[in-house]
């Protein structure tokens, strides 16, 4: 279909979304579907600076990396005028074929790659605003789930979804880490449950003491309880820790992306917050129970609601309900073989 609509096909594309892990999880499925219709093309994302190891992972799909060094209005990074300067012109410098905007409404974004330089710039706009090209740019939808709303875009430029789903490569020595913390801590493979209470926006962070209390019911049932976190977060790890009973395994800080995402992968279930973990184990198949605040479930929560259990209120989620979602994922076999 895209051979259709593209005229030449683009050889160089660059595609702006310069968020943070769980945003580029949602966004693999419209990588996916990119690379299936350019593959010839040389595909390259401009992110924030931690993005360069998602690109060299997923290099099946992306080709290259250009750091966004911020822009004024943007929250994601503070800009330094200086270096957004000099970004902007080795952007044009480049001479992009096509800029495909995935980084929100285009209120702000819009207008800065349109100074990238590409021959051609899509992505979305903002309802009742000025549309920059309608062949080009999609009206951005206000509800449906993130990596929906992506493929609905790439959709309108002609270029068919190759699937839902999510992915995350594991590489041998994500696989070798993991195994080497297993050993450390006496850990067997989907014996141990890994619990991870922070998120990237503290408001959506469950309290320390319920998920200690939900951390004590799993080990009442014989499960290993394993803490997980980025070393920023030791402080509020170490409070669920000292919440609890006994002392559970506490790896806040020890584990690189690659062998976190490999520990998890052998373990029975994950209980986090809606984060970026949460996407991590949609894309490797390991059942969740996810605390989820506001809204979020209509734009970020996983596809299969039977291995991954959402829950939201207007209140706190209780204990309880936490707890009963966890036994029920652990009794059902269909999800243990997951």
């Amino acid at each position: 279909m895209a051979e259709r609509i593209w005229h030449p096909l683009p050889r160089r594309i660059v595609v702006f979304r310069a968020l943070k892990l769980g945003d580029m999880l949602c966004a693999v499925p419209a990588f996916r579907s990119l690379r299936a219709a350019f593959p010839e093309a040389q595909i390259v994302l401009t992110g924030l600076p931690w993005a360069a190891e998602f690109v060299d992972r997923y290099c099946s799909y992306l080709d290259g990396f250009r750091e966004f060094p911020g822009y004024p209005g943007l929250p994601e990074r503070e800009p330094e005028m200086g270096c957004v300067q000099s970004f902007l012109k080795a952007m044009q410098a480049e001479k992009f074929d096509l800029c495909i905007q995935m980084h929100g409404s285009g209120g702000i974004t819009n207008g800065l790659i349109a100074r990238f330089g590409a021959r051609q710039s899509a992505g979305f706009f903002e309802r009742g605003k000025a549309c920059p090209d309608p062949s080009l740019f999609f009206p951005y939808p206000e509800r449906g789930l993130e990596l929906r709303r992506l493929l609905r875009l790439l959709e309108h430029l002609g270029i068919p979804s190759r699937g839902e789903h999510l992915e995350f490569p594991l590489r041998d020595d994500d696989i070798r880490q993991a195994q080497q913390i297993r050993e450390a801590y006496g850990l067997k493979p989907h014996e141990y449950a890994c619990v991870h209470p922070g998120a990237s926006v503290p408001e959506r962070c469950w309290p320390p003491q319920l998920f200690a209390d939900v951390a004590s019911a799993l080990a009442n049932q014989g499960i290993d309880v394993v803490l997980t976190g980025s070393a920023g977060e030791f402080e509020l790890t170490r409070a669920v820790e000292q919440a609890m009973p006994f002392s559970p395994i506490n790896l806040a800080g020890r584990t690189a992306l690659g062998s976190l995402a490999a520990l998890l992968s052998s373990a029975r279930i994950l209980v986090c917050n809606d984060t970026g973990v949460s996407h991590l184990a949609d894309a490797l198949r390991v059942p969740s129970v996810v605390i989820s605040t506001g809204n979020n479930p209509e734009r970020w929560a996983p596809i299969d609601r039977h291995l991954h259990r959402v829950l939201c209120r207007d209140s706190v989620v209780s204990v309880e309900e936490v707890v009963a979602a966890s036994l029920d994922l652990l009794a059902d076999e269909s999800c243990r073989a997951a």
